[in-house]
């Protein structure tokens, strides 16, 4: 088996891990417990290793939406704000009101282009949400992109006529979509950190 090569400016796009996500009673059941810690060390193994970071805010406009602007729940997770600011490498922070953090401001093609970024790893939450959408339209610009499923985590959705499906089942369905369909390759936690090390 190759050893995975993570381009030494590849960046990591930390989206929307924000207080709001906690309230269950708005949300509902998700999944994968083990989503912050994972998302914690590839922050911790980007930072090390000197690779851009990128962290990326929902700043939702929908009422009675916890991620509002004003709220503590529009507030990153302090495991995530607390390591902003601490690696060597370049960081931006990124504020949006649709799913895809290529629609924020500032604009994260931009900023790519002048870091010469052409390979990112996306983590984060929803996974079937922003984060399966900033993959997908990494995917169609061009970019070569890695999707940590284990460190991104959803919930428990209801469609048309009442149909549901569990937060695993829409995880699946979005590592599915994003390696089936060419979009992004799933890659786990432990073999982006081992990877990113060198």
């Amino acid at each position: 088996m190759n050893k995975r090569e993570i381009h030494g400016n590849a960046a990591l796009i930390v989206i929307d891990v924000q207080k709001g996500f906690d309230e269950a009673e708005h949300w509902g059941p998700r999944d994968n417990p083990e989503a912050e810690a994972n998302i914690a060390a590839l922050i911790d193994a980007w930072q090390a290793t000197g690779r851009p970071v990128v962290f990326v805010r929902h700043d939702s406009a929908k009422p009675g939406s916890p991620l509002r602007p004003g709220q503590e729940g529009n507030d990153l997770k302090d495991f995530v704000e607390e390591r902003r600011g601490r690696g060597e490498g370049p960081e931006l922070f990124v504020t949006k009101t649709v799913n895809s953090a290529f629609y924020g401001t500032p604009d994260l093609g931009e900023w790519f282009e002048a870091q010469g970024v052409r390979q990112f790893v996306v983590t984060g939450i929803q996974t079937n949400m922003c984060a399966e959408t900033t993959a997908r339209m990494g995917g169609n610009l061009g970019y070569e992109v890695l999707f940590a499923l284990d460190a991104t985590h959803t919930f428990d959705l209801r469609g048309p006529e009442g149909y549901r499906l569990t937060a695993r089942e829409l995880a699946y369905a979005t590592a599915v979509n994003l390696q089936g369909g060419g979009f992004a390759e799933i890659v786990p936690t432990a073999e982006l950190v081992e990877a990113a090390k060198g």
